[in-house]
């Protein structure tokens, strides 16, 4: 004889809770408290509940979470993340971490309370504990641009970084550029990172050597390009072109420039990474790295409702195409004097 499945109301018993309670985490409603919650999933699993396939109720919420609004690309991706909310029918419901961790207890419950279909989290780490939590919430979760790696199985929302970073040192290495300056961007974000290898393989293709001395760390501000821009155009054997990973970064670099005298392009040219409205007020205008900041959000949003709609897993990684934008900020090297 076929062994008879686990009931919602035997896992009640066990756990010494009502079935509505169980029913209730079930379908990833509130109104359950967390360590109640742990137990019944818990059983559900111990016991084999085999779960419907039927996909959760919508609230009309999706939460899209990033570290904060005060630049240019943040406010590329809410406006892709909210036009696509908007067309899905929902809300968007948008909260800044400041560059902390998310996945708190207290932000999970939060999250709850709410019951949003699903988080979009945009270069924010998200806590182990907190992604255990919102899948036993049946909570879909999409990342864009994870700051690490490690974030898998989460799905992700990727710019093709490597490509970016090798495509901007390639369009300066065939205007004859050869001391190639490169500011990242935090160094903990993957992105980062990636299009920091994507330079040094364009280098190593052109057949020159990776100089670390014309490699800095920055923080993608205005600040930061502007300390690392004077830093590497101080050095005896400056640069002649420097790659920024940020245009408002790429901006401090403008800074530090005209601060020593130089011009942009005549004396220095500079690509910045993102694409900006920034690239196109500054003068000269920047050439920059396109990264689809807008279609990245709507893509993530896009699929993290998809998940909660159909129970369809999206794919692991998507990664949209980066593309160089040649403006006025590079040029040809000028001469260096015999």
């Amino acid at each position: 004889m076929a062994s008879r499945g686990v009931t919602i109301a035997e896992i009640a018993t066990a756990a010494g809770v009502s079935v509505p309670t169980v029913s209730k985490v079930l379908n990833g409603r509130p109104g359950v408290s967390s360590s109640t919650r742990e137990q019944v999933e818990q059983l559900l699993e111990e016991r084999g509940y085999e779960r419907r396939g039927r996909p959760r109720a919508s609230s009309g919420l999706v939460d899209f979470v990033i570290s904060d609004l005060d630049t240019q690309w943040a406010t590329a991706l809410l406006r892709g993340a909210q036009a696509e909310a908007a067309r899905l029918g929902l809300d968007l419901v948008v909260t800044t971490t400041h560059g902390k961790p998310v996945g708190t207890p207290d932000w999970v419950e939060h999250l709850a309370q709410r019951g949003s279909d699903g988080v979009v989290l945009v270069v924010s780490e998200l806590l182990d504990a907190g992604r255990q939590e919102l899948e036993r919430l049946r909570t879909p979760v999409v990342l864009v641009d994870p700051v690490r790696s490690g974030s898998a199985p989460l799905a992700t929302v990727v710019a093709t970084d490597w490509a970016g970073g090798r495509d901007a040192t390639q369009h300066l290495l065939e205007l004859g550029h050869r001391r190639i300056g490169f500011i990242t961007g935090p160094a903990e974000q993957e992105c980062h990172r990636d299009r920091l290898d994507g330079y040094r393989a364009a280098l190593l293709r052109a057949g020159l050597a990776h100089d670390p001395a014309l490699v800095r760390n920055g923080d993608s501000l205005v600040s930061g390009g502007l300390r690392h821009g004077a830093d590497l155009l101080a050095l005896a054997d400056r640069p002649t072109a420097i790659i920024s990973g940020s245009d408002e970064q790429a901006y401090g670099v403008y800074q530090a420039a005209r601060a020593l005298g130089l011009r942009i392009p005549d004396d220095l040219s500079v690509v910045g990474f993102d694409d900006v409205e920034l690239c196109q007020w500054v003068s000269p205008q920047l050439t920059t790295v396109r990264q689809p900041l807008a279609d990245m959000a709507r893509e993530a949003t896009r699929m993290v409702v998809e998940l909660a709609r159909a129970g369809v897993r999206p794919a692991s990684r998507i990664e949209l195409a980066t593309t160089v934008v040649v403006r006025q900020s590079t040029a040809a090297p000028a001469p260096r004097p015999a």
